[in-house]
């Protein structure tokens, strides 16, 4: 079992980070991926502890779409930052989290549109997947796939959320899709609905902890060994026991992020 997207590098685990990797560990987990926010010290530096902890671990690093602000003078940098702390980061598989949010106002939607215009263009420089975030934004951010991707992109939807129409969208145009804890919310319905309809080969399994923390954990800080729920969801939905969904989301991931 993998979970596909975590923030284990946020000072938030910084003072028990030791036994959240061991819980992770003895709940069965093969690895996780880590998002990194490209340029944060304070974070590096935490994900080297991540590194040794677990050496199985891999990293994404991006500029997400609410610090595309820091890049008002020129939103190539975005890229250029990126670039530097991707080659010196050995075990880095991806380029994210990048996209768009137009729920908050963070930053201007242009500038945010130009920042991860540029790190889709690096992610297919570098032959790289994408760990892509949208949040109210599925129109422009399908448009930029489209346009920026080349057809060679490969990358994953995290933190589905989205209805019928973006999943559709997103599977043709490679892309896997990714579900967290929200999937175990009573208000979900939708969701699962259109979550059904994707295939299996397509889905992955993630926390986003410390956030979205699946039932009965929901409320409290989330962390990697709670994928377990949401395997145990995304199986029900298939037909599939949890451990079994989580091997065939496991491959998924190998395939993704050639890890």
């Amino acid at each position: 079992m993998i979970d596909s997207h975590c923030h284990l590098a946020d000072e938030v685990f910084a003072a028990d980070l030791d036994a959240v990797v061991a819980r992770a560990r003895e709940a069965g987990l093969e690895r996780a991926l880590v998002i990194l926010s490209a340029g944060d010290e304070k974070e590096a530096a935490q994900a080297a502890r991540v590194e040794t902890l677990w050496p199985d671990v891999r990293f994404a690093i991006g500029v997400h779409p609410h610090h595309a602000g820091q890049f008002a003078d020129r939103p190539a940098r975005a890229a250029d930052l990126v670039r530097a702390q991707f080659a010196g980061t050995t075990r880095a598989r991806a380029i994210g989290e990048i996209g768009l949010d137009y729920h908050y106002d963070f930053s201007p939607k242009d500038l945010q549109i130009d920042v991860f215009r540029a790190q889709i263009q690096l992610a297919r420089e570098l032959r790289q997947p994408v760990v892509i975030h949208t949040r109210e934004a599925d129109d422009d951010t399908l448009a930029i796939l489209r346009e920026d991707g080349g057809g060679d992109l490969t990358g994953v939807l995290h933190c589905f959320t989205g209805g019928p129409v973006l999943a559709r969208a997103g599977l043709a145009l490679g892309l896997y899709v990714s579900l967290a804890g929200i999937i175990t919310f009573p208000k979900a319905a939708e969701l699962r609905e259109t979550v059904r309809a994707v295939p299996v080969d397509r889905l992955l399994t993630e926390t986003d902890s410390p956030f979205l923390a699946p039932v009965p954990f929901r409320g409290k800080r989330n962390e990697p060994a709670h994928v377990a729920r949401v395997a145990e969801a995304l199986g029900a939905l298939h037909g599939l026991s949890g451990d079994d969904l989580g091997r065939r989301a496991a491959m998924n991931f190998h395939r993704l992020f050639r890890p």
